[in-house]
């Protein structure tokens, strides 16, 4: 696998940039604590129906306590369409009793400290640390990024942490802001998982896939 060079990877960005000029966020959120709920949520799960789930589950809790409180049985029921609702209400509870008695009620932000959190891992911080403090500390390999890199040849592994360690590697820190945005965006409309169309893709020109489809 050639490896991108920075300029190649500050060009790559550009395009996809200008591809994806309106590119946010997809998971609704107002405030840090709403915004972990909703990154837990989205665990297998997309990010449409995450935000169809959390309107009437924000409304029910509008405290971090009140997520504390809740009974389990009607947190299950008010998430039960994302999936894995029982082992996603029982870290929500934990994790809200965790920032009430350990951080004073107040969502930590630094990734050690997120990362402490039930229910938390990294890809998971770097999402709430990007989207609810505004500090990229890292790059959230979901299946999306997960996918691209393969395809395009930045990363050759598999694990999330391996794969994120080869990106930030490639990425100036400056785009890290963006990376997983524009990953999101691309995987869904264009690097489709079961059918990606490479033909009309901005960025064919750098894919280690495109390239080998091509040449076959």
């Amino acid at each position: 696998m050639k490896k991108m060079t920075k300029k190649q990877a500050k060009e790559f960005i550009d395009i996809l940039r200008k591809t994806y000029p309106d590119v946010t966020c997809s998971l609704d959120f107002g405030t840090p604590f709403q915004m972990v709920v909703a990154v837990m949520l989205s665990a297998q799960c997309t990010d449409e129906r995450v935000n169809k789930v959390t309107p009437s589950l924000f409304q029910r809790c509008k405290s971090i306590e009140e997520f504390a409180n809740i009974d389990i049985k009607e947190l299950e029921s008010l998430i039960h369409s994302c999936g894995f609702y029982k082992n996603k209400a029982a870290n929500i509870k934990a994790c809200a009793n965790e920032v009430l008695h350990r951080f004073n009620g107040v969502v930590p932000n630094t990734m050690d400290e997120l990362m402490s959190l039930p229910g938390v891992g990294r890809k998971s911080a770097n999402v709430v640390m990007l989207e609810a403090f505004g500090m990229a500390q890292g790059i959230a390999v979901d299946t999306h990024a997960k996918r691209i890199s393969n395809l395009i040849g930045l990363s050759s592994e598999q694990l999330p942490e391996k794969i994120e360690q080869d990106l930030l590697n490639i990425f100036d820190k400056d785009d890290l802001k963006d990376v997983n945005h524009l990953f999101v965006w691309h995987g869904r409309n264009t690097c489709i998982a079961r059918k990606p169309n490479c033909s009309s893709c901005p960025i064919n020109k750098f894919c280690t896939y495109f390239s080998t489809i091509n040449n076959n």
